[in-house]
């Protein structure tokens, strides 16, 4: 995986490849499921979510610009695992999923793999974690009209927020960071992610 869709695909950051390389992807999918757990592609992992497919994970994770320092908010934990790929460069990572189900396994899959630098938290992550912030990077993982406010809000100085903007239509991955001067936005590729949900922050 890390040879054939990582590497030849355009990913160079080392801690990314070495993160992505040291972690059992079998392990954050359905048994069912596992013989393609590194085939390059999204997979159903229950509740109408998806594990994103791994380039995406490498993509977004090196777009972040984490280093041991790092204190980074994941929006979406889903399946744990590119929580897990997080967790092996930042000092530590907030993740919130709204769904208790998902959250619970997700948890049990980072312990099971002796993760311990991760706080898991159930709720709107659209609203972000207001008590740990600021962050030195935000990842969410689920697709926005625009980027949310408290996420910005909650960026410290010179941070980025990697986030999916557009519907089921079509979908940009977009990094806006935030300088001394304001928020810089740059979008890097196209994508498709499951919705966003989070009814405080876009009135739905």
């Amino acid at each position: 995986m890390v040879r054939h869709d990582l590497r030849r695909r355009g990913i160079t950051d080392v801690r990314v490849l070495a993160a992505m390389a040291s972690i059992p992807r079998e392990l954050f999918v359905p048994a069912a499921l596992q013989r393609r757990a590194y085939a390059d592609q999204p997979l159903p992992i229950g509740c109408g979510q998806t594990i994103s497919q791994p380039y995406m994970v490498a993509l977004m994770t090196a777009e972040v610009g984490m280093n041991r320092t790092s204190r980074v908010l994941e929006v979406g934990t889903g399946s744990g695992y590119q929580t897990a790929v997080l967790a092996k460069i930042a000092s530590h990572v907030w993740t919130i999923e709204r769904l208790a189900e998902l959250l619970t396994s997700a948890t049990e899959r980072l312990q099971s793999i002796a993760i311990s630098n991760v706080s898991c938290i159930e709720g709107d992550g659209a609203l972000g974690h207001p008590p740990s912030a600021p962050f030195d990077g935000i990842l969410v993982t689920a697709a926005a009209p625009w980027p949310p406010a408290g996420l910005l809000e909650q960026l410290a100085v010179g941070g980025r927020l990697v986030i999916p903007i557009g519907d089921l239509a079509g979908q940009r991955l977009t990094v806006y960071e935030k300088t001394t001067a304001g928020v810089a936005a740059r979008a890097a590729t196209a994508c498709r992610f499951v919705p966003l949900v989070s009814p405080q922050a876009f009135n739905a």
